[in-house]
């Protein structure tokens, strides 16, 4: 059995497909939020997943905040951290502790790193747009990437536009889930060997 924590601070709705999308032998053990009135906590609650809430206004910096984050994704032992719609920036006291852990972005990174990425995505007029799921790394978005899923822009509005994006995340984070945690897995770059 092959452990993921899931870090999230939202509605949960990339939590919810990953639990309802992964195999039998790939189980989100823990999922930990930074946000205490996240509607996500419900979600993962009717999925039977333990939840645990560490506010981030509770600390007096980001950096007690990421000790305390990792040592709770520490005692959860996980094959993989994965974050969904994880709202925080993240210091090197957690990049430097948590190796394994991977984030989706809603671009084609490196464009439109860092939050509002949807808007200004639609707004740029580029051809084309998609989600990114990389490695995370100190630099904010700039982990090496995993793998990238586009799609053809059309006239559509930014509702239009932000369902699509969500489709691509929804089919592809669940399968580069579980590509990394099976046998023949995308390794993390700096783990050779």
């Amino acid at each position: 059995m092959k452990r993921i924590v899931v870090l999230f601070s939202g509605n949960g709705t990339n939590l919810e497909n990953i639990a309802k999308k992964l195999p039998k032998d790939i189980k989100i053990t823990k999922a930990i939020t930074n946000n205490p009135d996240a509607y996500g906590i419900e979600r993962a609650k009717r999925l039977g997943i333990e939840v645990e809430v560490i506010d981030h206004k509770k600390f007096s910096s980001r950096e007690d905040f990421d000790k305390t984050l990792v040592n709770s994704i520490k005692a959860a032992k996980p094959h993989l951290v994965v974050l969904a719609g994880f709202m925080r920036i993240l210091t090197p006291i957690f990049t430097g502790a948590v190796k394994n852990a991977i984030n989706i972005h809603p671009s084609l990174l490196p464009c439109f790193k860092g939050s509002g990425a949807i808007k200004r995505s639609y707004e740029s007029g580029m051809r084309v747009a998609g989600v990114t799921i990389h490695w995370v790394e100190e630099e904010l978005d700039g982990g090496a990437i995993i793998e990238q899923e586009c799609f053809k822009r059309g006239d559509e509005s930014l509702e239009e536009f932000e369902e699509k994006i969500h489709a691509l995340e929804y089919e592809l984070y669940p399968r580069v889930i579980e590509k990394i945690l099976k046998p023949k897995r995308a390794r993390h770059p700096s783990k050779r060997g």
